[in-house]
């Protein structure tokens, strides 16, 4: 409750009514700095992969799709890109060491560097939330499998070890655990382990192909896609596997789910526009908005705080 004085020296003479304004303009001023802009503003900013450059590079765009910006600016292929979690770095992948590589560079796009320096391929980074590692998939063993390194590039430790494909790391909020996808079981399913290897547990139990997990920021739910109605959809369920709810029910091709930091948003691409676009829609399925509108290939999210 706030109590408006205003000294008669100053030469006021206040009614009822102007009281009652000047409360009103207090309440207003008040919602304008607790709202931002008016509303419930998207948080943060959105890298995605496009190719509207002739080849796929990492671009940055606020978390509504304006101010679409090239951070690589690359002859080669950059993609996959992961942001950290304080939103000052991305990590991504290039080919420009003519086989798949892990790198980081500043949100910006300076100081791009090369991680993982592997004869062969290793992709899909994710950082752990207290930004000091990141899980990526590296084919160095025959197979896909989920390593953990530093964010310095040190210490790559293969985490998986299954003679099956495992890829698509994701970490839990409090940093305890992985969400993976793997074919372990002759078609991909979702598994959880411990960040450090153990405790390897299947989620998800289905004929169809299961995959891309993320995690959701408070730790409760995981967003990942199925083609169990014919077709690659968002699906939701509980950390633990139950109550797996399918988002976008669309006839097009949905897929690589990412998490907005408040829990409220998931960006995900989808073709149902010809083309793969990026998308974002509310937690529940609903409001889903196209962000790019571009005519190129614009794909693989993932949202910075």
């Amino acid at each position: 409750m706030y109590l408006l004085s205003v000294p008669r020296a100053m030469g006021y003479c206040l009614t009822a009514k102007g009281i009652v304004v000047i409360i009103l303009l207090v309440v207003v001023a008040l919602l304008g700095l607790s709202c931002g802009d008016g509303g419930a503003p998207a948080q943060g900013k959105i890298a995605f992969t496009s190719k509207r450059d002739g080849n796929n590079e990492i671009y940055l765009m606020n978390a509504d799709g304006s101010n679409q910006t090239n951070r690589t600016n690359s002859p080669t292929t950059d993609r996959h890109p992961s942001c950290s979690p304080d939103g000052s770095m991305i990590a991504f992948v290039s080919g420009r060491d003519a086989n798949y590589e892990v790198y980081v560079m500043n949100a910006d796009g300076s100081n791009q560097t090369n991680l993982t320096s592997s004869p062969d391929d290793d992709s899909r980074p994710s950082w752990s939330p207290d930004g000091s590692m990141i899980a990526f998939t590296s084919k160095r063993d025959g197979n896909n499998e989920i390593y953990v390194m530093g964010a310095d590039g040190s210490d790559q430790t293969n985490r998986t070890n299954n003679p099956a494909e495992d890829s698509h790391s994701s970490w839990s909020p409090d940093g305890g655990s992985i969400a993976l996808q793997s074919n372990r079981d002759g078609d991909y399913e979702i598994y959880v382990m411990d960040a450090d290897g153990s405790n390897q547990t299947q989620l998800t139990n289905n004929w169809a192909h299961d995959g891309e997990p993320s995690w959701s920021p408070d730790g409760s739910e995981i967003a990942f896609i199925s083609n169990r109605d014919g077709n690659n959809e968002i699906y939701v369920m509980d950390a633990d596997g139950s109550d797996q709810t399918n988002l976008t029910d669309n006839p097009a091709e949905d897929s690589e789910p990412s998490w907005s930091p408040d829990g409220r948003r998931i960006v995900f691409m989808s073709d149902r526009g010809g083309d793969y676009e990026i998308y974002v829609m509310d937690a529940d399925g609903s409001n889903q908005t196209n962000l790019t509108n571009s005519p190129a290939c614009n794909k693989e999210p993932s949202w910075s705080p």
